[in-house]
């Protein structure tokens, strides 16, 4: 067993030894010792009782996710149990690695998931003579083995139990209406500037089991307004990272999560899984997407963008008849025409006060609160604090063309049509041996930073258009940064006939990557 409980002193020199590989040139350590104080107060010692049972499986199963997840060669961790002193050793991980990095990502992750995750508890002992159990604030989830049956274990040491006094006081919510959000089901595509405040409040609010869709990782340009994760995260999953935020904020919400974006494959299926969807996204693409999959699930949709100092929100009801994002904008706009936050700018609290309002719908619609009757798209610049609702007429929109429905029916047709248009790489120059033409749709100032070094043909995406003729022999892969403006044109030249043109898909960041 790689994980284990110990009620003896720990010989970390022996745990060591024995991950000693031939192949790892780094190995990383971590150890938790037991301090003499906590909070002001003079600590004696330590005790610490554990679910032995659930303790060692869910350590394993940590364990080897750090080992798959990272790549490194093994892992090791033992946890004490019983009575500590002041200077005793409490916890011990160690991570060999072919590299330090990964070594020091892995072990970061073992040392989080065990605090979240193991149903072990700390009781402190004071000089004065006084107990205490912290440190209890995550609650030790009912694990569901194979046999089916759900086990949980009960201890002086209560596990963790959500306040929502606050709220419940509001003569709207109660009792009745906390009952209500504990049996909800909400999903929350886009884990970044929207979604993140999103996805607090949320869960804050006591939704009970939350869905999370992003298949991005975060950046160091992300954090000044994707306030779930701290510097320590850069070049996690957003998704995992948001799930174990969760855990964190309150532990009694159910995490479902899916790394890999929704498509027309699976986007209804998936919607029909929850009561409500928050679309999240900078993506046009993902909203045109969440829109269909709403009308065709029957699933209330909260939309919200931004750009620059303002942004707007939009509620696709589930009500018959109840208009879409398509009754105001028939077809999705090239990327170019709509400013993301990497290319127009976006100061920090901007998407965070539409992502809150996306939360705050969410728990209208689920609370059934008063909202406005007449659907419409809210505007709101944030300079000045104007704001603009636009009446939204189904009559004038997809009405004219069969009906929300039915166009949102044909939309998926013709996605799922496309779904060879985008095609992975772990490296340009495997699709360059493959006898792909390279086409770079990047402006000039991109290049410039980020030159190919493979021959490549440079058209800005605007102009792809015009060479039809030129590229109806051959295979053709569309790149630019971040796989939307290349997927966009190779679906332009798709209609035009060119059955060959393929898009990189998530463009040179996905390289960046698994590179």
């Amino acid at each position: 067993m790689r994980f284990r409980l110990s009620s003896e002193a720990v010989n970390t020199a022996q745990l060591r030894e024995g991950l000693r590989h031939a192949g790892s040139g780094g190995f990383c350590a971590f150890e938790g010792w037991v301090r003499d104080s906590n909070e002001g107060r003079e600590v004696d010692g330590l005790e610490y009782e554990a679910y032995t049972e659930l303790a060692e499986t869910e350590g394993e199963r940590i364990l080897a996710e750090a080992i798959e997840r990272y790549g490194v060669t093994d892992a090791g961790c033992v946890h004490r149990t019983g009575d500590l002193k002041v200077g005793d050793l409490a916890v011990w991980i160690g991570v060999s690695a072919a590299h330090r990095d990964e070594a020091f990502r892995a072990c970061r992750y073992i040392i989080d998931e065990i605090k979240h995750r193991l149903p072990i508890w700390k009781k402190e002992h004071y000089l004065t003579g006084d107990t205490q159990w912290v440190a209890c604030t995550h609650v030790h989830r009912a694990h569901e083995h194979e046999s089916g049956q759900t086990h949980h274990h009960h201890h002086e040491a209560k596990p963790f139990t959500p306040d929502y006094s606050r709220q419940v006081r509001l003569r709207e919510v109660g009792d009745a209406g906390q009952a209500k959000l504990a049996a909800a089901r909400v999903l929350v595509i886009g884990a970044g500037g929207l979604g993140c405040p999103a996805i607090s409040y949320l869960v804050g609010s006591g939704i009970g089991t939350l869905g999370i869709v992003d298949g991005d990782r975060l950046e160091a340009s992300n954090l000044h307004r994707q306030t779930l994760y701290d510097a320590r995260d850069v070049g996690e999953l957003k998704a995992e990272l948001a799930a174990r935020r969760v855990a964190a904020l309150n532990p009694t919400v159910s995490v479902q999560t899916w790394t890999e974006p929704l498509h027309a494959g699976n986007a209804v299926e998936i919607f029909r899984q929850f009561d409500l969807v928050l679309e999240c996204t900078d993506d046009m693409r993902s909203r045109y997407l969440s829109s269909d999959a709403a009308v065709l699930s029957g699933t209330p949709l909260i939309l919200a963008s931004v750009y620059q100092y303002e942004g707007q929100l939009q509620v696709v009801s589930s009500k018959p008849g109840a208009p879409c994002l398509r009754c105001l904008w028939p077809d999705e706009p090239a990327p170019e025409a709509v400013g993301s936050c990497v290319q127009s700018g976006v100061l920090g609290p901007v998407p965070g006060v539409f992502g809150t309002m996306q939360a705050l719908e969410a728990l209208k619609i689920l609370l059934d609160l008063p909202r406005p009757h007449e659907p419409a798209l809210l505007l709101l610049n944030l300079l000045d604090y104007s704001a603009t609702r636009l009446p939204i007429e189904a009559e004038r929109g997809c009405a004219l063309h069969g009906g929300c429905e039915a166009v949102a029916r044909r939309a998926m047709a013709r996605m799922q049509a496309e779904s060879d248009i985008d095609v992975t790489f772990g490296r340009l120059e495997e699709a360059f041996a493959a006898g792909y033409r390279l086409v770079d749709l990047r402006e000039a100032s991109e290049m410039a930073v980020e030159p190919l070094e493979l021959p490549a043909l440079h058209v800005p995406s605007a102009e792809v258009m015009a060479h039809v003729a030129e590229w109806a022999d051959g295979r053709t892969l569309l790149i630019c940064a971040s796989g939307r403006r290349s997927s966009h044109a190779a679906r332009l030249l798709r209609a035009e006939g060119l059955r060959q043109v393929h898009s990189l898909a998530g463009g040179l960041n996905a390289l960046r990557v698994t590179g």
